[in-house]
């Protein structure tokens, strides 16, 4: 990175918006997500936040993916050909093997692809790195954060590394980048966002949180509490998931957009709380939650919702 770049990316530091417009995995509704391609169409649009998903490969290098295994909805060889079944865990496969396969389009005949119609391919988009992406929003020389989310999972151990490492490999790699001011770590499994505290105080975290009755990652287990929220028990709090986050020390409660009613919103305020639920993309939906205050939205089209913001009348990055 040459240095006028770099000190010019350090520069923007101070910039702010009231808004946290974030582009979900880049942009997933228009272009193949957690690619190069999905962030720089994110950035064209003009987000406040790329958010993003990490991984590990074998030989430890962060990358870019949301599904801890090769998801045959997503991934072809390099001759084209779609995965027959769910590939092997990225952490089994070195950097090099996985750059051997493209994700730059969604397989037209799943499911998943029905779900994002207006999504455009970008072929031989490979996996990226997390170096890659700091390395292109460094170069646009925009004052964009990164919110970037562990996957890792207390159910299954065995798909990913450790939480203390995944957070000592997370830590050394923005401080190395020295966009520390400009990242929050983010993660459904609140082991990660410990670890990153102890490590990396100055870096924000924001608490995951979903309660759905298929999928719910605070719900105490028979003998304690979620095994998702490192040993804070809701129960011990009222029931209150805002007075959990909080006191898991996380600046953000980042809740599925459902569950963020105007009351948990205040309530999560009023205890020094940013409140940013996910993944939002109905314009309706979108000019609701900004109506409850929320301080920011994830979403697949940040298009949509820099069009409301404007109808809303807020500031735009």
């Amino acid at each position: 990175m040459p240095l006028m770049v770099a000190y010019a990316w350090a520069s923007l530091a101070s910039a702010a918006f009231a808004f946290d417009l974030e582009g979900h995995r880049g942009a997933r509704g228009l272009a193949p997500e957690n690619t190069l391609a999905a962030f720089r169409r994110a950035l064209a649009i003009g987000v406040t936040t790329l958010e993003m998903d990490l991984a590990v490969t074998r030989d430890g290098v962060l990358v870019i993916s949301h599904d801890a295994f090769l998801n045959p909805d997503l991934v072809r060889t390099l001759d084209g050909r779609w995965l027959a079944q769910k590939g092997p865990a990225i952490h089994v496969l070195t950097l090099d093997e996985l750059k051997r396969y493209d994700i730059g389009r969604i397989d037209p005949q799943s499911s998943y692809a029905a779900q994002f119609p207006a999504q455009q391919a970008a072929d031989d988009e490979r996996f990226p790195t997390f170096a890659e992406v700091i390395d292109l929003v460094k170069a646009s020389g925009k004052p964009v954060r990164l919110n970037i989310e562990t996957k890792i999972s207390p159910v299954e151990p065995a798909q990913t590394v450790d939480p203390a490492t995944f957070a000592q490999l997370v830590a050394n790699a923005v401080r190395d980048a020295g966009i520390s001011e400009r990242v929050t770590v983010q993660s459904f499994d609140w082991r990660t966002l410990v670890e990153i505290r102890q490590r990396a105080p100055s870096i924000p975290t924001a608490c995951l949180t979903i309660e759905t009755e298929s999928n719910d990652n605070v719900k105490p287990a028979a003998d304690g509490p979620s095994p998702w929220t490192a040993g804070f028990d809701v129960r011990a709090h009222g029931g209150s998931v805002p007075r959990l986050a909080h006191a898991a020390r996380c600046a953000i409660w980042s809740p599925f957009w459902r569950n963020a009613t105007r009351a948990r919103i205040d309530e999560a305020h009023a205890l020094g709380l940013q409140v940013l639920p996910w993944t939002v993309n109905e314009p309706a939906d979108m000019a609701r939650l900004i109506d409850a205050r929320v301080d920011g939205i994830i979403s697949d089209y940040p298009d949509r919702l820099r069009r409301v913001m404007t109808d809303k009348g807020l500031a735009l990055p």
